[in-house]
């Protein structure tokens, strides 16, 4: 029997993911969440064979999610869901341990059988996800500015990214602003958001 931990923040997906996948007789859903935290949380108490998660959940995201419970329990292997799924995503979900990387657009029986062939020791990559990465754009911003996109994208001032990078508050100004012209973007959460869905921070 694999055990599964599913989570996503969407509750009726998540339900309803958690039941259609319960129906296999080879899988059974041992938790579920509603947050990163949860996620870590819960994969602690349970310790299941594959937890199944969400990349854009709150507070923080599903890769974060992933590195500490690959941290916590490196037996449980992680399948990342998602609905945007960026090549430079994939590439840090990779690094991170993660050994599956769907759309939410793939049918549950579908996952069922990525779940077993993950199980079993294999790897899966969406094909289109995987072809995509091929002709991404490199990320026009600078280490700096990423660290303080980083830090914006919590929804912190300008003083308390500041203290957070190390850096003076007219400094972190001229890197948000750097950022924001490259990307197009009219806010620091909007160039936050965007180099997140990227895959850059």
């Amino acid at each position: 029997m694999i055990r599964l931990l599913i989570a996503d923040d969407e509750d009726l997906l998540r339900s309803a993911l958690a039941a259609l996948l319960a129906l296999e007789d080879d899988l059974t859903v041992v938790a579920e969440a509603s947050t990163s935290t949860d996620a870590v949380r819960l994969a602690r108490e349970h310790r299941p064979d594959i937890a199944v998660l969400d990349l854009e959940m709150p507070p923080t995201d599903g890769l974060r999610a992933a590195e500490e419970i690959r941290a916590a329990e490196p037996h449980t292997l992680v399948v990342m869901v998602t609905r945007h799924a960026r090549p430079a995503v994939l590439r840090r979900a990779l690094s991170a341990g993660v050994r599956g990387f769907v759309p939410k657009t793939t049918p549950a029986a579908r996952l069922a059988e990525i779940i077993r062939d993950i199980a079993a020791g294999r790897r899966y990559v969406d094909p289109d996800i995987a072809a995509s990465a091929l002709t991404e754009d490199d990320c026009p911003l600078s280490d700096r500015e990423l660290e303080v996109l980083r830090a914006a994208r919590t929804g912190a001032s300008v003083a308390e990214i500041a203290t957070q990078v190390h850096l003076a508050p007219g400094t972190v100004r001229n890197y948000l602003s750097a950022a924001m012209s490259k990307l197009g973007a009219s806010t620091r959460h909007a160039a936050a958001h965007h180099a997140w869905q990227q895959g850059w921070i």
